[in-house]
């Protein structure tokens, strides 16, 4: 047998046959028309088995991004079903109505969500309406017509969405299920609603398209459904359905809906088995499934016969055909920050991906640059961070000269500490994989080696792409009195999270560490985690009044850490800045106030704002050569800025 060949084997679900294994579960992408059928073409022509578009109401109205509660959804699945036809791809619709979970900002200002009953989502804080036995019905019969809508435009099944705190699972939850009617109380009573549902559904549409329901594993709801009761909940309706999916927690604990990097490979696997062991309809299974030989695994073990790798699809839509060409290292990996694809749709209403320039572009952008350089440059890189290495990889595909120098030992840029911390291994699987293209595109690399304008001339670039990113202040520079800065920060036992990483020097530390947090990123937190782990009391001070509160949506990007350091010897104060360090103590005070208090400090960490490396500009720029500043040099900071960046910069040159 071949390398993966379990997973390209097809599987017959329902009246549809599913040509491999890897599949993509319904996600958020917040696309419309041309842009969505562009974003799942690129991965049916990756090499897709199935793909579910994402949960669609069914009472959205015409002028909704997928109009599902009206006729006038079908010329959109029409055009979507025939683009995603050539390919073999499947393609699903997920249909759902939120219930509690409706956004305020969808609803009309005289209306309220409709839900099971009265209690209101933790995220939105309204408290819905308890439908009544007619509005159930009327509800029944909208997901009975959103099928057949379905099935008219030429889709290939429909995914019924019961999980993720939304309006079926409210109904199947004993926590948010207080009725006393027959749809609430008993097991049999609250399984009534989906019952209706799917029965609704075969009746409009028989078994002319393939019928499934996701459910939960577990979906921490204090109080709610845990594996064992999901287990009678899927035994109850495989026999109704096609295939049952499995989807872990609901808006009480946001970031199990999506696990972030925090939690481990297969993190949903453990809560399913107890689910999948019990039923024989095909299943589907989710949660940090990266590699394709992690997803071969659970094929072949009978953990699930359908994998989702939705993240990982997003990352690199080309990742079932590279595996079928025995191509598995040149796959850009997912590094599960979750900060371009969740957390810039929650936050900026825009699906991105840290790792991937062109997700959510394929419509406007090829996934690899296809404009090959009309006249080949020679390109003169300088600095190895990911800015300079997806630089430096997407020039050299467009057959440019690429020249690449670092002056340190080690390619990777901060990411050489950043994947050294706890739970952060991830982010370095990215520099593994750009490393191995600049090898393979014979991209020429010196480690070392600092770059003046005696190697400049001598190199002779034709263009330089500055990425020599930027270095921790040491001066005591906070961004709440820029003019002062903190007195004591030179002290022996105040530190930058540098020296946390790379000098060796927790294990010197004891007692009670305060990390002063100014910027909001999970610098600091991976800074606490470090002290944390070496047995010490930490103490974090921010400038902000949340932790992280600067990363993209930090209920899906932060609370797995959040919950991970408040469960230790841990405390947040936020909101304050610091007033000045002593040799065992730090003052602290809220910005522009006379409000002071005092810490146990035995070590400090300094979290703030790095100066940019520019040094070389006004050198390269006196020479009379053109320039290009990313990354860090640009004063951004952050992660998909720079890898954005360097793709944007060799595409363009």
């Amino acid at each position: 047998m071949a390398l993966y060949d379990n997973l390209f084997e097809p599987l017959a679900v329902g009246p549809v046959t599913i040509p491999n294994r890897i599949v993509r579960a319904a996600h958020s992408t917040l696309l419309s028309g041309e842009r969505l059928i562009a974003y799942h073409e690129a991965r049916a022509r990756g090499g897709v088995g199935m793909s579910t578009l994402e949960a669609a109401n069914v009472l959205a109205p015409e002028g909704a991004l997928v109009p599902l509660g009206s006729d006038a959804v079908l010329p959109f699945y029409e055009e979507i079903s025939s683009r995603m036809r050539p390919y073999g791809m499947k393609l699903f619709q997920q249909i759902y109505n939120p219930g509690a979970s409706m956004s305020p900002n969808y609803l009309p200002s005289l209306e309220a969500p409709l839900s099971v009953g009265e209690i209101p989502n933790p995220l939105y804080n309204v408290s819905p309406m308890q439908m009544t036995r007619g509005e159930i019905q009327a509800m029944v019969h909208a997901f009975a017509l959103a099928a057949r809508r379905v099935r008219d435009g030429g889709l290939d099944g429909i995914d019924i969405h019961a999980s993720s705190g939304y309006l079926i699972h409210e109904f199947l939850s004993p926590a948010l299920n207080h009725r006393t009617d027959e749809y609430g109380g008993s097991f049999e009573n609250r399984l009534r609603f989906l019952r209706e549902i799917i029965a609704a559904i075969r009746a409009e549409i028989g078994h002319d398209i393939a019928v499934g329901v996701r459910l939960p594993n577990e979906d921490y709801t204090p109080g709610g459904l845990t594996p064992e009761r999901n287990a009678e909940i899927s035994k109850a309706v495989e026999d109704e359905v096609d295939y049952i999916s499995l989807h872990m927690s609901s808006y009480w604990r946001f970031h199990k809906l999506i696990a972030p990097a925090d939690d481990p490979l297969g993190a949903e696997m453990p809560s399913n088995k107890p689910i999948t062991s019990v039923i024989s309809k095909p299943r589907m299974v989710v949660g940090r499934i990266m590699t394709l030989d992690h997803a071969s695994a659970i094929v072949r073990e009978g953990e699930a016969d359908l994998v989702s790798m939705v993240r990982a699809l997003i990352a690199d839509p080309e990742l079932v055909n590279k595996a079928r060409r025995l191509e598995e290292s040149r796959i850009r990996p997912c590094i599960g920050t979750n900060m371009g694809c969740v957390g810039q749709m929650m936050s900026r209403g825009v699906l991105s991906c840290v790792v991937n320039r062109t997700a959510a572009l394929e419509s406007s952008h090829s996934f690899e640059p296809d404009n090959q350089a009309i006249e080949p440059k020679k390109i003169l890189v300088i600095g190895g961070g990911p800015a300079g290495l997806e630089a430096a990889r997407t020039a050299a595909l467009r057959g440019h000269k690429v020249i690449l120098h670092e002056a340190t030992k080690s390619l990777g840029g901060q990411l050489v500490y950043a994947r050294q911390a706890p739970h952060r291994a991830d982010l370095g699987m990215i520099v593994d994989y750009l490393v191995s293209e600049l090898d393979i595109l014979d991209v020429e690399i010196s480690i070392n080696s600092l770059v003046d304008d005696d190697m400049i001339a001598e190199i002779n670039p034709d263009e330089i792409i500055l990425a020599t990113g930027s270095t921790p202040r040491t001066d005591g520079f906070q961004v709440s009195y820029p003019v002062d800065p903190v007195p004591g920060c030179h002290l022996p036992h105040v530190h930058s999270s540098w020296d946390v990483f790379s000098k060796n020097i927790v294990s010197s530390f004891s007692g009670h560490a305060v990390i002063f947090d100014d910027t909001g990123t999970f610098e600091a937190i991976s800074v606490a985690d470090v002290l944390l782990a070496a047995g010490l009391k930490v103490t974090m001070v921010s400038r902000f009044e949340k932790m992280g509160e600067e990363i993209p949506f930090p209920p899906v990007t932060v609370g797995a850490a959040r919950e991970r350091l408040m469960a230790g010897n841990f405390d947040f104060i936020g909101g304050h800045c610091l007033r000045s360090i002593e040799q065992d103590m730090v003052h602290i005070g809220v910005p522009y106030t006379s409000r002071e208090r005092t810490l146990e400090a035995a070590n400090v960490v300094m979290v703030g704002f790095k100066q940019p490396n520019r040094e070389l500009v006004d050198t390269v720029r006196s020479m009379g050569k053109t320039v290009h500043l990313i990354g860090d040099a640009l004063g951004r900071n952050d992660l998909m800025s720079a890898i954005h960046g360097g793709a944007d910069i060799g595409r363009s040159i």
